[in-house]
């Protein structure tokens, strides 16, 4: 296992010897995070960290061991690996097989409370908020009778989350505010807790909604795209008028309230706005509780998707914004890169899954007609409805998605060393684009197990309250 005695922190990298290092950095390990062998995987360093895939299990290796582990890689003998893992102390029963999740009931909705937008972004994947339809508002009605369908049966102790988002929700503000209280109401005669929140694009945001939103413990996300004038391009008024400055006055209220409250900041990331760590340094000074990154894969109009060539930039300057985050963690300075922080804890704690989320599992959308659909993003489309709420979940397309969905059923996931940290990637993209995405998401997890491994020696107090991610065996650590 990694020692965690503190060694000398490095010096601080800024600037071009940052970028170059993480362009250096993300093109070597384009081509190492490359899927080898679909039991094991070696993540390279001065200290090499094996990945067993069952599990999501990781080693600290010495060198001879680290060798024998690269050769096989290349091996298409599953006995073989099989064999070597027993003789290493490294087998373990499988966690994961083909049999699908049962059908579930709902414990997250969404509600598009209101399918209409007031901008006119340029890549929405919901065609600038009506999801292809008429511009319409959700019911105070159906809203509530979603909720009575989340409580349905929910039992005390239970968590449950309702979300508002749009369009742009706030055009429906009445009823978010209606049927937050109903639902707070709810929740509590059935003493389970209650999560809210809600994602704005920030233009209609007041002081009275941040008292709200802070009253009752919201997490508010707000998309926001880059600095002022990438932004502006990418997320304009309809009248091409841009937002940016506008958004800026109306969040600062939230920004400065944050108690029960979270606001984070969500950067959906084009061909237009990929100097990240300049995005992360701007949102972060803002006082956003936590900035987070998402490439864009799909848009109504195709305008702005990512193509491989993107993809690659994208991770160079997602790892130049790692290297800033381990140097703050280093000296104990607070930088909330959520990608970051979400990819250590899950690797910590050793994350196994068979779906990327819980879409169509527990978690569905609610369209302002009240149709249920596999999460936020399918609203409108047929590819992922499963009833409505005057019915519920339709058990039937709920067994059937979960069957079809399940990553063993995947083209070329059941042969990814990433398969369990990854669940397959977003449904609704990949079953709108396919999966140009792959490379960048190994590649990303290649680089943030290199990044705990880090951590984990310089740093351990980090994972404070995280179950530890290396698991030591004496064959592995010390042979």
């Amino acid at each position: 296992m990694t020692s965690t005695v503190r060694s000398k922190q490095p010096a601080t990298l800024t600037g071009a010897a940052a970028k170059a290092l993480a362009g250096r950095i993300a093109r070597r390990i384009w081509v190492t995070s490359q899927p080898r062998n679909q039991h094991l995987h070696v993540v390279d360093g001065v200290q090499e960290y094996l990945l067993v895939v069952n599990g999501s299990r990781l080693y600290a290796l010495q060198p001879d061991m680290a060798a024998e582990a690269r050769l096989l890689l290349g091996s298409k003998d599953d006995s073989e690996v099989a064999a070597w893992l027993h003789k290493a102390g490294l087998d373990h029963p499988q966690e994961i097989d083909d049999e699908p999740l049962a059908p579930m009931r709902p414990h997250a909705l969404s509600l598009a409370v209101a399918q209409k937008c007031n901008l006119g972004c340029t890549y929405c994947y919901a065609q600038q908020g009506a999801f292809g339809g008429q511009a319409k508002e959700m019911p105070l009605e159906t809203a509530c009778a979603a909720v009575d369908l989340l409580m349905k049966e929910v039992k005390p102790g239970e968590n449950v989350t309702l979300s508002f988002l749009g369009g742009e929700p706030m055009q429906n503000r009445k009823v978010i505010r209606a049927t937050t209280e109903y639902a707070v109401r709810e929740a509590a005669a059935r003493e389970a807790r209650l999560g809210l929140s809600i994602t704005t694009n920030g233009t209609l945001l007041t002081e009275s909604d941040a008292e709200f939103f802070e009253e009752h413990g919201f997490a508010v996300t707000v998309s926001m795209d880059g600095q002022p004038a990438v932004h502006d391009r990418l997320r304009p008024y309809k009248n091409g008028r841009g937002s940016f400055d506008h958004i800026v006055e109306r969040i600062a209220p939230l920004l400065g309230r944050q108690g029960a409250m979270q606001v984070s900041a969500r950067v959906t990331v084009t061909p237009f706005n990929l100097d990240l760590v300049q995005t992360l340094d701007m949102l972060i000074g803002m006082r956003f509780h936590s900035v987070g990154f998402s490439p864009l894969l799909r848009s109504s109009s195709g305008t702005g998707e990512l193509d491989k060539k993107g993809l690659e930039a994208m991770l160079e300057a997602m790892i130049a914004c790692g290297l800033s985050f381990e140097q703050h963690v280093l000296r104990g300075a607070r930088y909330p890169f959520l990608n970051m922080i979400n990819a250590l804890r899950e690797l910590h704690r050793g994350t196994h899954r068979p779906y990327p989320c819980g879409a169509g599992a527990g978690y569905f959308g609610v369209s302002a007609e009240g149709d249920l659909s596999a999460c936020h993003r399918f609203v409108g489309d047929t590819q992922g409805q499963f009833g409505n709420i005057a019915t519920g979940v339709d058990k039937q397309q709920q067994t059937l998605w979960l069957a079809e969905r399940h990553v063993h059923r995947q083209s070329p996931c059941s042969t990814c060393w990433a398969r369990y940290l990854c669940g397959g990637g977003c449904h609704h993209e990949v079953l709108e684009r396919g999966r140009p995405a792959c490379d960048f998401i190994r590649g990303w997890l290649h680089y943030t197990i290199q990044a705990h491994g880090r951590l984990a020696s310089l740093a351990p107090d980090w994972f404070t309250g995280h179950r530890p991610a290396l698991w030591a065996t004496d064959e592995a650590t010390t042979r």
